[in-house]
């Protein structure tokens, strides 16, 4: 059983050719692991207002539609129809998108902001199973014939991988991430097949561009021998574990854990103490919309109530939760919306950012991928409410920014999403949030890039020293003077249009 069943498939279709190509998506995409829901009419009046706007600007820009989109102040006027639909969240104007050369101007100034992606994925050269990434014999079947097999899959994979994210978007640094199985065909990447990736990546680059994880699985037999290994040959730069187990299918084999067992996971803390490997990442939330029904086993592994007892036990380790332990979406993002507005609560992400003064700790970290982006495209308001939670409950100095992408395709349209982002003054007085600031505020450089390069020991002055001048910095420029354009692909899923 995959995380969608064959019936939830039949009822979406592949983003990549399903969706149009707006700078920012104008429809909730999934990469497998929770259920996208259908375009809502905001949407739709966000999609048409992006439309509208290219019609109109794209002329004055000397740029046909497809440019326009493709360019600065294609993205910039993607924000302006958000505020015009939703009010105003983010920072973005008119004359920016209208006026040639200042989104641009705008972009060329923060294109040497540090950006830290903790999360990034692609899949193997020989990955050949549907799952997670729904596209290959499943596409052929239900989709489109000319998705199939590696046509497609190439999205998924390591070229494309570098192009979208350390040449069509501002990140400097991402951590190459993966995911445990049950079953081995289903793999993403191997432990040492991440390594290598960083390894590979590091190399041309002559900088530090690239880190790994590698994965746990505490359910696994001889699972302390493979932590072991990477320690003492792989040399992760930290660890990344699922508690509910594959999150590709669901099989019989009860691989969910908690993250407090003391007798199968304490051992392996022991271990990341003594070797100085401390940061222990953790997927939580995001899962199929009918969970308790499709998961009435496993869906509370992804809750966090495992965490605040692990954490205090474990002082000198750092728990990083991925997705802010975000619950997926039930209902409809307005409902959700309401839902806060009335609580002050969003579910499992407010238990998450509780936990600091619930346990007295300061070692619990939220990372935002995914649950950020779903959040922008669905309802910008959610997404301030999102940020302004984790901000208020753990502290700008605990919430790290990733993405999730290659599934995305470029991330650069979520960087510029957190650039313009501001939590909005109504809701700063209800739920006593502080404003996040500038672009490169404190708040928002914490987040970007400083707690993460805090995590992991990294020099920011001396690797972007690094960075501005390495193999990857020049591939980008003479991309870019080339015209090198994003193609604003998404490579997930989206809920079928109606006909």
């Amino acid at each position: 059983m995959r995380y969608l069943s064959d019936d939830d498939l039949r009822s979406l279709s592949p983003a990549e050719t399903a969706t149009l190509d707006t700078p920012v998506p104008t429809q909730m995409i999934s990469n497998g692991e929770f259920t996208p829901l259908p375009q809502t009419p905001d949407q739709k009046r966000v999609e048409l207002e992006v439309a509208r706007l290219a019609e109109e600007l794209a002329p004055q820009h000397g740029m046909n539609r497809r440019q326009f989109l493709a360019s600065s102040a294609g993205m910039s006027a993607a924000f302006v129809a958000l505020n015009t639909v939703f009010g105003p969240v983010f920072n973005a104007s008119r004359a920016e998108a209208a006026t040639p050369g200042m989104a641009e101007d705008r972009a060329r100034k923060l294109a040497g902001q540090f950006i830290f992606d903790c999360q990034t994925h692609f899949v193997r050269d020989d990955y050949g199973q549907v799952g997670i990434t729904g596209l290959a014999q499943f596409a052929k079947q239900f989709w489109n014939p000319a998705l199939e097999n590696e046509k497609s899959l190439d999205r998924m994979k390591f070229a494309n991988y570098v192009k979208e994210i350390y040449v069509d978007s501002d990140t400097k640094v991402a951590m190459l991430s993966g995911s445990p199985v049950d079953d081995e065909f289903n793999l993403f990447l191997t432990n040492d097949q991440i390594a290598q990736a960083r390894k590979s990546v590091n190399t041309v680059a002559r900088s530090r561009r690239m880190l790994a994880h590698s994965i746990i699985q505490p359910m696994k037999d001889g699972w302390l021998d493979e932590v072991d290994r990477c320690i003492e040959v792989i040399k992760p730069d930290s660890w990344k574990g699922y508690t509910i187990g594959d999150p590709i299918f669901l099989t019989k084999k009860g691989s969910n854990w908690r993250l407090d067992d003391e007798q199968r996971v304490y051992p392996f803390y022991e271990r990341c103490v003594k070797s100085g490997i401390n940061t222990v990442c953790i997927h939580k939330g995001l899962l199929p919309a009918d969970y308790e029904k499709s998961w009435p086993d496993v869906w509370k592994y992804a809750t966090v109530d495992d965490l605040g007892k692990a954490a205090k036990d474990w002082p000198k380790l750092n728990f990083v939760i991925y997705h802010g332990a975000l619950r997926p979406f039930q209902e409809s993002p307005d409902g959700v919306m309401a839902e806060f507005d009335k609580t002050g609560r969003i579910q499992w992400a407010t238990d998450l950012a509780e936990i600091p003064a619930k346990f007295g700790v300061k070692n619990v970290y939220g990372e935002v991928g995914t649950a950020f982006a779903t959040c922008c495209v669905t309802n910008p308001r959610f997404a301030a409410a999102f940020i302004g939670t984790l901000v208020r409950g753990l502290g700008p100095e605990r919430v790290l920014w990733g993405t999730d992408s290659v599934w995305y395709g470029s991330p650069q349209w979520q960087i510029e999403a957190m650039r313009r982002l501001e939590i909005p003054e109504d809701m700063r007085k209800k739920h006593n949030f502080a404003a996040l600031g500038s672009t490169d505020g404190r708040v928002k450089t914490a987040i970007f890039s400083g707690n993460a390069s805090k995590l992991y020991n990294l020099n920011v002055k001396a690797a972007l020293g690094a960075i501005t001048n390495d193999k990857i910095a020049a591939i980008r420029a003479e991309y870019v003077a080339a015209g090198g354009e994003r193609s604003n692909a998404r490579y997930g899923y989206v809920a079928r249009r109606s006909a």
